[in-house]
């Protein structure tokens, strides 16, 4: 089934989710380059939709798409505010997704990491922010209470669970704080994602190709969710972006920019033409894998990830 395995390690300009460097291991099949990277702490039964979205990638391809070109937004890691206005001043896109709540940096941090998106992209553009659950509900409350100064367009998982994230939207309205919620791990890891339809606990959701198993059963996701969607990166090469690419160009409505713009954080790439955006936007197209480039991991390195390949059922059957 698969023709090639290779593994890739591409160092971030800045850390990220804790990470100095992205690894993930690169297959080839009929269809062409898939890319199977969940971070180190997932394993299975987590990793299993990570391996179903590469072999759809991988042996048939995507769904056609609607459109040919997919409005992103530039991510902006808790940097400070200089860094942070140089970013996204340099990205050329008119939406930024802030990371906030950094692990041993204060609310203060995230007050001027924010405050300098807003100045870089103007009264005009859309900042969002993205806390990965950190926040419990009566913090989330005071911070977003702060924060709506800034104009948000949504804040991204403030709080960990569903519940939390139902009551804190619960909190924000009856206030009139106008922070819409949007839901990413609460979708793609908590085994139940219309929990938060039924609970109402948020306004927006995340998808994400590689956790949620593929292209195909996230439209069938978003088709059950009934949720404006906006499609984020797993923080993945190229290769993996262009899945996510996939699944915006496929999906009927795309009301918001995509976190897809993620290449830009890499000092490398597995390609010599990766998929950043242009004038904010990224063109819908195949991603062609380079032979040289610095990008890959080594013969020890793919082994490794062959061997927590071996962990998810029936994959080792499939030509690797």
């Amino acid at each position: 089934m698969f023709t090639t395995a290779v593994a890739y390690a591409l160092p971030l300009r800045d850390r990220f989710r804790g990470i100095t460097v992205r690894e993930g291991l690169l297959v080839r099949g009929a269809a062409g380059w898939a890319e199977w990277s969940p971070f180190a702490e997932y394993t299975h039964p987590e990793i299993d939709a990570w391996w179903a979205a590469t072999v759809e990638a991988a042996t048939i391809g995507f769904p056609a798409p609607v459109r040919d070109r997919v409005p992103v937004n530039v991510t902006v890691p808790a940097v400070g505010p200089q860094r942070a206005h140089d970013i996204v001043a340099a990205s050329g896109c008119r939406t930024a997704k802030v990371k906030v709540a950094e692990p041993g940096q204060s609310f203060a941090d995230d007050l001027a990491r924010v405050e300098a998106v807003r100045d870089a992209l103007g009264t005009d553009g859309r900042v969002r922010v993205d806390v990965n659950g950190h926040w419990d509900v009566d913090v989330a409350f005071r911070c977003l209470r702060e924060l709506a100064r800034f104009g948000l367009e949504y804040a991204e998982q403030p709080c960990a669970s569903i519940d939390e994230l139902a009551e804190l939207r619960r909190r924000l309205a009856r206030s009139g704080v106008e922070v819409p919620i949007a839901a990413d791990e609460s979708i793609r890891r908590s085994g139940d994602p219309e929990r938060v339809v039924a609970r109402q606990a948020a306004d927006v959701a995340v998808l994400k190709v590689q956790p949620l198993g593929g292209v195909r059963a996230c439209i069938a996701l978003a088709e059950r969710l009934g949720l404006p969607v906006v499609v984020s990166s797993a923080l993945e090469s190229s290769v993996g972006l262009a899945a996510g690419v996939a699944l915006a160009a496929a999906l009927p409505e795309l009301p918001f920019a995509c976190g897809l713009n993620t290449a830009t954080m890499f000092t490398r790439d597995v390609t010599t033409a990766p998929l950043v955006a242009r004038a904010g936007e990224i063109e819908v197209r195949a991603v062609e894998v380079a032979e040289t480039g610095g990008w890959p991991a080594g013969p020890a390195a793919t082994d490794a990830w062959l061997e927590r390949l071996a962990t998810v059922p029936g994959a080792r059957g499939e030509g690797l």
